[in-house]
């Protein structure tokens, strides 16, 4: 009978990180190389403000560099660290007194696209991209945010919840709503 091998979950930044944990600078750089435009990315869709994404990235990286030892390894990297830039990236929208949309305020649902995509030429397909990044960062905050850490950075409603300090069923409304709001942005730009 053949045993059963059961591998464990390996970070491949682990060697990095101990050294990074002995404040070697050059460890860092690399650590920061690596992650840098990923976080800086998930900060700017929540944050919505360019210069408020550098803030926040810059913050969560020294936070992460001071905090590893609260890392305990069970879990990767990235994982930890991209934790940390969403909750900074919650923080600062805080500071600027984050409002979500009141739950009284109405938006017409409009049936779901069923079409798959056509067939568009690249250039066409980087334009429309683009114009729906617009469309995001012009959705007003509490709907921009729950629907980028949804549907962009994967969290749940029950997890959303938790970090907003909202219910989930809160968190489910927002993102409805702001699905909605992203339809009517993008058709008023001939995307709809």
């Amino acid at each position: 009978m053949e045993a059963l091998s059961i591998s464990a979950y390996i970070d491949i930044n682990a060697p990095l990180v101990e050294r990074c944990r002995l404040n070697d600078r050059a460890a860092q750089a690399e650590i920061y190389r690596r992650y840098s435009k990923a976080m800086f990315n998930a900060a700017l869709r929540i944050t919505g403000d360019y210069a408020e994404a550098e803030d926040v990235l810059q913050e969560s990286f020294l936070s992460a560099f001071r905090e590893l030892s609260s890392y305990k390894g069970d879990s990767a990297f990235g994982a930890w660290l991209k934790r940390i830039v969403v909750n900074k990236s919650i923080n600062c929208l805080r500071q600027r007194r984050l409002a979500l949309v009141p739950l009284g305020e109405q938006h017409h649902e409009e049936p779901a696209d069923t079409a798959g995509p056509s067939h568009e030429d690249e250039a066409d397909t980087h334009y429309r991209a683009d114009v729906l990044r617009r469309c995001i960062q012009e959705l007003p905050d509490g709907y921009r945010v729950v629907l980028s850490l949804y549907l962009l950075e994967g969290y749940d409603h029950l997890e959303i919840a938790g970090i907003l300090g909202i219910t989930e069923s809160t968190s489910k409304s927002q993102y409805s709503r702001a699905r909605v709001r992203l339809r009517e942005l993008a058709a008023q730009r001939g995307l709809g």
